[in-house]
Formats: C-alpha cells, structure tokens, sequence
C-alpha cells in the first residue's frame, strides 16, 4: 500500500499514540440541521422542496460503517449496492450507478466507482462529519447524473469559518463480523484568521464471518460443489488508509482555502477467489466564498477538485488490468440580490474527465467525457407558501479512443473506431412548501431530466468480471429522459417529527441493462458452441451470458417515511423510532420488473438517555423479495436487530464516550436482493464491535 503524500505520512504516527482518545462528533443537538445540498441557499430540512436526509452527530455514529453504502442503507428510500463488504454505493429509490451523484464537499468525485460494483468509492466515512442525501432528481444543480438523488460528503477539509485554537476529535473501533481495526483522527488549528484541517485514517479487516455458507440454498441446489465454503466469506478482507491536509484564510465576510487528500484501498473482490483490487486516489482541492459584496451580486462562491484515481486488478497477486480516471471540476454560483421577494442564485459548471482501461478484462475502451453546463434557482416567499423553481442547459460531449492498445501492443477490434457523441440536455423543477399549520407542511416537488448516457452505455463491449456478463453498449443512443414528483407530509412538534413521501418517477427511455437471451464467448463470439464445460468449442474462451443496454419506458415508484417520538421524559428520556420504504420498478412496455429492486422495509427502535448513558435497539424487517426481472432468483427476507450502548467517561476538557455495538442479534443469514453477489456473499453473522470515541475544544 503506498502512501503518496509526505504529510500524511508525517501524521500516520499519530493514529496509534491517539487511539486511547477517540473520535466522533459532536452531539446531534449542537449541530442545525440546514442543508446546502439541493439549496443554494441554504435550506432547513422542514422547509426544502426536495426530500432529504442529513445524518451526523449521534445518528452518524450509530449507523457508521466501512463504506458509504453501509453507511447509509436504511435511510428512507436508501439502499445499498453491496459488493461484498469492501465495495458499496448508495442506491436511492431503485436507482444506482451514474444516476447517484457521489459529492465531496459539493465537489464531484470523479472516482471509478459507478463503472462497476466491485469498484469501491474514494472514501472512507470515518472522518466524515455528515451525509447530505437528496432523495429523487437533483439534476437542477449537479446535471442529469443525479437524476437518481446526491449524496454529499461533508469532512471541513477546507474550513469555512473562523477556527480559534486547537480543537479535535479521534475515534478507535475493534472487532464486528469482519474483525474490523480501524482509527481516524481529525484536528484543527487556527489563530480567527489562518485555519489548518488534518485527517488521517486506518481500517484492518479480516475476511467475513457468515452465517452457513457462503452461497444460498437456491444455488447449492441448482449446482452442488463439495468442500465450498462456510462460516467466513473468502477473499473478503481489506485495509485502508489515507487522510488530508487543509489550510484556509477565513475573515467575517468569506474564506478561501484548499486541500491535498490521499485515498488508499486494498482489498479482496469477493466474486473471484484469486481477484484483489489495489487502488489510490490522490486530489486537490480549491473552495471558496465571498459575502455581502452588493446589491445585484450578494455573494460568488466556487468549488474546484482534481482527482488523480487509479486502480489496479490483481489476479494472484499480477496485474491483469489497470483502471485510470483523470478528471477536474469546477463549479462558480453567484447569489443575486432580491427581485422584490424573489431570491436566488444562477451558476456554472464544468466537468472535464478522461478513463482509461488497459488489461484483460477491459470492458471499455479509453474515453473521455466533456460537460459544460448552466443553471439558475429561485425561491419565492408568500407568507406560509414557498415557491421553488430553477433550470439547467447541459452540453455533454462523450468520445470513445475506439480499439486501442491492449496488452503486446495489439488493436482490439471490439470497441470499433474512435468517436464522439455530443448531447444537449435540458432540467428543470418546481416545487412548493406549504406551511399550513404550525409544526405540519406539505411539500410538492416536480422535476423534468435529460441525462447523456454514459461511456459505458454507449461504448461497452466486453466481458465484466465483476459481473460474470458479456457487456454490449450502443453507441446509437439518444438522451434518456424522465419525470418526477413528489409529495411530502412533515410534522415537527417540540420532541416530535415525522414525514411520509410518496414518489413517481416515469422513464421515456430508461437505459438499463438487460439479458439479451444470447451467449458470448470471453473473446466476444456470439453464440458459440460448448464444449462442454462452459468454454468455446472453437476458441477455448470462458462462454458468459451477454448483457445488452436498452431503452426502454420505466417507472419506479414508491413510498418511504420516518419519525421520532418522545414517549418518556422524567429524569431520562425515550424515544420510539420508526421508517419504512418501499420502490417498484417496472419496464412500463411489458409490465415485467427491473432487475435489483430492494423489497419492502420496515421497522422500529426504542433509544434510551440519562446523564451518561445512552442505549438503543433497532430491528428491521426485510420482506421477501419474489417480484424479479428475468434471470434473477428471488431473496429470502429477513429481520436485523441490532443495538448500541454508549457511555460517557468522566474527563476534564475531553467528551470521552466508550461504546459497545452488536449487529444481527439474531444471526440471520441475510442476503441483500440489491447486490449482485446475493448468492454468494452475504451479509455478517452475529458480531459485536466495541470502541472508544472523543473530542476536545
């Protein structure tokens, strides 16, 4: 694993002499919960148009994972796309992949995880201080790629305020189904003018332990092998370590500031016995704002990140291919002075980044992708309504290098000619909160979506090991386009909250992925005959079902909602939590099911405080999922109960909390319909993970 930054190995020391503090965050009560995701403005959830969710403080702690996806699986109409458990995106109401934009402190990050699902993303939610999820289309701000929802990841690496003296926070956790060893510190200094970021980070594991065999009954049925493995998931063990410096100039109206950050990842795949993934990704970062400059421009802010990201596949411990993403964004938002009683903002974005797969199982050819876009926002205060309304002009150009260098510096003919598509995609939305009665408000939001396909899409051609599929693109597509809305009812009552969303989202032409019915040899032969054992009769070559993109009418829609009720309060406090959600997703041309949809979900906790103490238990019920597209097997359901017991240490100038945290109580084999590798790999047994967290000012 290598480390390409000198400052964060200067302050790779300092993880182990600080792990007897610990980390985490403040409490939830000190932080507001205002969200810039999905509001220029700024926004207090109560009174976004858009649905969002905003985890941090003690919500953050208890839901913590290894990665972003498990981080943020059971958020309302959050799922997970869980690759094993080293590589995870979030999935937001059915949708994944490029219709998820993944941001860092509103910058894209331009990592390779949308590609494939064994990719993991460039992050760790260990030093991460919230998520911001934007549920349904954001594409008003961030371009058809959200189409799906935003999740952004908040870290301060650039501080945005004035930062007085020393303060920091450290976290140390051991143990969990995966004999999880992990350690992040944060620490900022500052004299009220100069403010330095530092984050540095460490994560261990061994490979899972499971519930029974590693692959289901279905398929030990369909295929019986002996001698498979049970007990502990193979290849599934990881480490991880990285962090960041930070320096910024902050002064009453603004700041300006930047960060260096590294990302490092080894880890086993999971799919294949012998396939380990050794990734880096190395960035830069430029931010910052200017306030209260005048009456027609109110404040400029900007946003601007590098990314170096790379990846190597190892098979047996040799490369065998080699993934590269070499991308900038940047992104300017100027605030307007009031129209009368409009506000708002109009900005700029652009998105410049170029992928490269060189090696065996490169499924694409070299590409680079060009986006250019404009937008504005507008809120319309009257009285109890507010009225949100915005647009956005995209220009995406997509090139493909065509057949390229492939190992011995040959052509491979599959990926054709080198060309380039060019799209013009234009949003737009309009939303309303209507603030009919103190503490309940309904909220409507519509939204319409051009999105530019993707390289993939368009320029596959290949077989994905990942995915154990021959992947055929078409470079013949045109813009996939949607519409969205959603309505919301939110109550906020003194200890009280709650809402419920219902949600449509109709697809013209929704690009998925689909069983053509045809089989391709590895070397891209259709049709070929067996030999018997699943090779080419003429070539040898491994024979792997095809998977084609096509458009075709979808629709997905659902319902998702949560809330937290004070039942007790007298010396000690507690707190009945309830959530559920649920998504159907059809191809709207036969009424048939997409692939990966995540069944019905519900449940309730119960969370215990006083004085020092806190204690939580949740359980979660996953129905069985049955209603499959073609080729799928159906998912067995399960519950997950899981709990948390937190106390407060005595110590002078230090919140020191010590924690204990069990997960699958019940020890359930539990298996995630939204993950490809359902049938082999699923989720922890009983484990319980214990740990030490802190922070100072």
């Amino acid at each position: 694993m290598k480390s390409n930054s000198f400052a964060l190995a200067a302050m790779a020391a300092a993880v182990h002499a600080a792990s007897a503090y610990a980390q985490v965050v403040p409490p939830a009560a000190t932080l507001p919960e205002v969200v810039v995701t999905g509001n220029p403005l700024g926004s207090d959830l109560f009174e976004l148009a858009s649905p969002a969710s905003l985890l941090q403080g003690a919500e953050l702690f208890q839901r913590r994972g290894s990665t972003l996806g498990e981080t943020l699986d059971g958020l309302p109409g959050v799922a997970a796309t869980g690759f094993g458990p080293n590589a995870s995106r979030p999935v937001i109401r059915g949708l994944d992949g490029d219709r998820i934009r993944i941001l860092q402190n509103g910058a894209g990050m331009l990592d390779a995880s949308s590609l494939s699902f064994d990719h993991a993303v460039a992050a760790d939610p260990l030093v991460m201080e919230r998520a911001e999820v934007v549920r349904g289309p954001a594409a008003l701000f961030y371009g058809g790629n959200a189409v799906g929802g935003v999740v952004n990841i908040i870290d301060n690496r650039i501080p945005q305020t004035a930062v007085n003296g020393i303060s920091g926070r450290a976290e140390t956790r051991f143990g969990g189904a995966a004999r999880e060893k992990a350690t992040g510190i944060v620490l900022e200094a500052g004299n009220g003018s100069l403010a330095l970021h530092a984050d540095v980070y460490t994560r261990d594991t061994d490979d899972l332990r499971i519930k029974g065999f590693a692959r289901s009954a279905r398929l030990r049925a369909a295929d019986p092998q002996a001698g498979e493995a049970q007990g502990v998931l193979p290849n599934s063990a990881s480490r991880s370590d990285g962090g960041a410096v930070g320096l910024s100039h902050t002064w009453a109206r603004g700041y300006v500031g930047i960060s260096r950050s590294a990302y490092n990842s080894f880890y086993g795949t999971v799919a294949e016995p012998e396939v380990t993934i050794d990734l880096q990704s190395n960035r830069w970062d430029l931010a910052g704002e200017v306030r209260e400059l005048g009456k027609a421009i109110r404040a400029l802010k900007f946003k601007a990140g590098s990314t170096d990201y790379e990846h190597v596949e190892l098979d047996a411990g040799a490369p065998a291919t080699r993934f590269r993403n070499k991308g900038k964004d940047l992104q300017l938002e100027a605030v307007h002075g009031d129209i009368g009683p409009l506000r708002g903002a109009v900005g700029l974005q652009l998105t410049d980044s170029d992928f490269s797969a060189l090696g065996a199982e490169a499924f694409v050819p070299g590409t680079s992708t060009n986006a250019k876009s404009v937008f504005f926002f507008e809120e319309l205060p009257l009285g109890r309504l507010k009225i949100t309304f915005g647009g956005r002009h995209e220009r995406t150009e997509v090139g493909s290098e065509g057949g390229g260098a492939v190992p011995f510096g040959a052509v491979d003919p599959r990926f054709g000619a080198a060309q380039t598509r060019t799209f013009s995609g234009n949003s737009g939305a309009l939303g309303a909160v209507w603030s009919f009665m103190p503490g309940l408000a309904l909220a409507v939001n519509g939204s319409y979506t051009e999105r530019a396909p993707t390289y993939y899409e368009l320029y596959a051609n290949g077989p994905h090991a990942a995915t154990g599929v021959y992947e055929v693109g078409n470079t013949a597509f045109g813009k996939e386009k949607s519409k969205a809305l959603d309505i919301a009812l939110r109550m906020k009552s003194g200890k009280h909250s709650g809402s419920i969303t219902v949600f449509n989202n109709r697809f013209s032409n929704y690009l998925g992925l689909f069983d053509s019915g045809n089989t391709r040899g590895a070397d891209g032969e259709l049709n070929p005959a067996d030999a018997g054992d699943g090779t080419s009769l003429n070539t040898g070559e491994e024979i792997l079902p095809e998977f084609a993109y096509r458009a075709v009418p979808a629709r997905f829609r659902g319902i998702e909602g949560e809330g937290r009720f004070r039942l007790f309060e007298r010396g000690g406090t507690i707190d009945l939590l309830v959530h559920a959600s649920h998504v159907r997703a059809d191809d709207r041309s036969s009424g048939q099911p997409l692939p990966r949809i995540a069944p019905w979900r519900y449940g309730a906790g119960v969370e215990y405080r006083r004085d020092r103490l806190s204690a939580r238990l949740d359980a979660t019920v996953y129905d069985d999922q049955d209603r499959v597209a073609a080729g799928e097997r159906p998912t067995d359901g399960y519950t997950m109960l899981n709990a948390a017991l937190t106390y407060r240490l005595p110590a002078n100038g230090l919140r020191l909390e010590a924690f204990l945290r069990g997960v699958n109580l019940l020890n359930e084999e539990a298996r995630n319909h939204v993950s490809f590798l359902k049938d082999i790999a699923p989720l922890g047994r009983r484990s319980a993970q214990v740990g030490l967290r802190g922070q100072f000012h």
